[in-house]
């Protein structure tokens, strides 16, 4: 059985801007993400990281080209897809008056999980991540670190092969974005396919086994660090990143 989770090729965005015109969002983007694998998506604001992303999630329709998760095209079986896949961003909103097992719950079956597992399942996830003194108490009572805590488990509660992290440290602190990147490093050795999106170089570079760097929504590199460092004779992955956007600069 192929390791491939995600496949993107040729994957296009265009949009129309009353401003600008026809914006080319995303342009002819390749990559693939294996089984237990984090795939790092590594760009400025405005690269076209969370437009590829909304794509492969079915948020948005791909202009041209195609993107399989397990092997369903997210344009013709979208069901599908959303079904095998988690996303958690930063900006992804809780139900505030629900309890942190009612929000597991409700996510488990929204997303068609057996439902003579769902209590088992619910509770595993709370024991995991720690929400056992909390799971009875309303989201809009919940701390920080806790609703973070409760956003990763409705991520992973209906059990997905394949998670996407779309800028999921923004506004975190120190303590919290770390506790977030190790979970995320443990759902890896759970064998879970994952699309990492960031600008933190030092996040790129301590959880990611390949990264693919985007620049004006193309990818102008993709492999591991010690391949993009031999690729362009720099050590540090701020100087790799550099080296990349300015040899395309007109482009």
């Amino acid at each position: 059985m192929s390791t491939v989770q995600v496949e993107v090729q040729g994957l296009s965005k265009n949009f129309f801007d009353q401003s600008r015109g026809e914006v080319h969002a995303v342009q002819q983007v390749d990559f693939e993400c294996r089984r237990g694998e984090i795939l790092g998506l590594l760009g400025a604001n405005g690269a076209g990281k969370t437009t590829t992303l909304r794509m492969i999630s079915t948020v948005l329709q791909p202009t041209s080209g195609t993107a399989r998760v397990l092997g369903h095209d997210v344009a013709s079986e979208p069901v599908e897809v959303r079904r095998n896949l988690g996303f958690y961003s930063a900006s992804t909103a809780l139900y505030p008056r629900l309890t942190a097992r009612e929000t597991l719950t409700l996510f488990a079956r929204v997303n068609k999980y057996p439902a003579e597992r769902t209590k088992s399942r619910v509770e595993e996830m709370i024991e995991r991540f720690g929400l056992s003194e909390y799971a009875g108490v309303r989201i809009e009572k919940l701390s920080s670190g806790m609703k973070q805590k409760v956003s990763i488990a409705r991520t992973v509660v209906h059990d997905p092969p394949v998670l996407i992290f779309d800028e999921p440290t923004v506004g975190l602190d120190v303590l919290n974005a770390l506790d977030l990147q190790q979970a995320i490093q443990e759902l890896r050795e759970d064998g879970k396919a994952i699309l990492f999106s960031t600008h933190i170089m030092s996040e790129a570079e301590r959880l990611c086994d390949r990264i693919a760097i985007i620049d004006k929504g193309r990818i102008r590199a993709c492999d591991d660090l010690e391949g993009l460092r031999a690729a362009t004779s720099q050590h540090y992955l701020e100087d790799i990143f550099v080296h990349y956007v300015t040899a395309n600069a007109d482009s």
